[in-house]
């Protein structure tokens, strides 16, 4: 007996050209790029200047990293998929959004705590006047909104439907490691590191509780405690953190210029983490097999 839930399947009386067109995977993925560039642009013709203050600019940059993706991918549900958007569902918002950003800060408090033990991560001082509002509406919140309405949302749930959990896992998992390798100080290891530890752990929460409000919650939360509160870059963005901090150590260890996204204690501490996420979804049985053993 199967757990699996699809949030979308094609209509059975739909015609050959919609079920290709309309709505297969590739087709639907399309069309949210589409929606994607559109609104983007909506938000070009906003006017600023160079006086504009950081946090105007933050918002702006939340727009384009959270807002556009968002209604993209509402409009997609509505006007293609035309269902509720359950993964969404604002009756969850409160306890799965709360459950993703204590998870997130436990974790990486958990990766800043063992690299502190075996020497690797020192404090040298505080900075109390840390830009932390900025960094929590861009990195945070805009980052996890943003990134989880793409890859997992988008390009994970679709590839589901059509490849089964599985290779929905590595897909999305490769193109989320990938997009990393753009960063400032990136390097081969640090865009494996972030496509295993965070790539398929985010998937993995995707597949076991089918919201995207917790894996919003982790990812942000994931990203505010690494800059703002540890004083550590997050994926080669420098951070401006209340604690002002060094790393030591070869960089296998420290994670280099990278962030500590790129230690190897990050990759294990994550692993283990959706290792025990998969023994939850195989007992529950809520891999999808692929469509053609369905």
């Amino acid at each position: 007996m199967h757990g699996y839930q699809l949030a979308f399947t094609t209509p059975t009386q739909a015609p050959r050209w919609q079920r290709w067109l309309v709505f297969s995977p590739v087709a639907r993925i399309a069309f949210f790029v589409l929606l994607v560039v559109a609104l983007s642009m909506v938000f070009w013709v906003i006017p600023h200047g160079p006086a504009d203050s950081l946090l105007i600019k933050g918002l702006r940059e939340f727009g384009f990293r959270a807002v556009v993706p968002l209604l993209a991918y509402l409009l997609l549900v509505k006007l293609i998929e035309r269902r509720p958007v359950a993964e969404l569902s604002l009756r969850r918002l409160a306890p799965d959004g709360a459950l993703g950003l204590v998870a997130g800060a436990l974790l990486f408090s958990a990766v800043v705590g063992v690299l502190w033990l075996l020497g690797s991560y020192h404090v040298v001082g505080t900075h109390p006047d840390a830009h932390w509002l900025v960094a929590a509406v861009t990195v945070g919140l805009g980052a996890g909104i943003g990134e989880e309405i793409m890859f997992r949302g988008v390009l994970y749930r679709m590839t589901e439907e059509g490849l089964g959990s599985w290779i929905a896992l590595l897909v999305s998992a490769l193109f989320f490691g990938a997009v990393h390798l753009n960063n400032p100080g990136a390097t081969l290891w640090a865009g494996l590191a972030i496509a295993i530890e965070a790539g398929i752990l985010l998937a993995l929460i995707y597949l076991v509780t089918r919201s995207l409000w917790v894996c919003m919650g982790l990812h942000a939360a994931w990203n505010f405690v690494q800059g703002t509160v540890y004083g550590i870059p997050v994926s080669g963005t420098r951070a401006d953190g209340w604690l002002v901090s060094t790393r030591s150590g070869p960089d296998w260890l420290s994670g280099g210029v990278f962030g500590a996204e790129a230690s190897v204690v990050a990759l294990v501490l994550c692993s283990l983490t959706s290792a025990a996420l998969l023994v939850v979804a195989l007992r529950r049985g809520n891999l999808v097999p692929p469509r053609w053993r369905r």
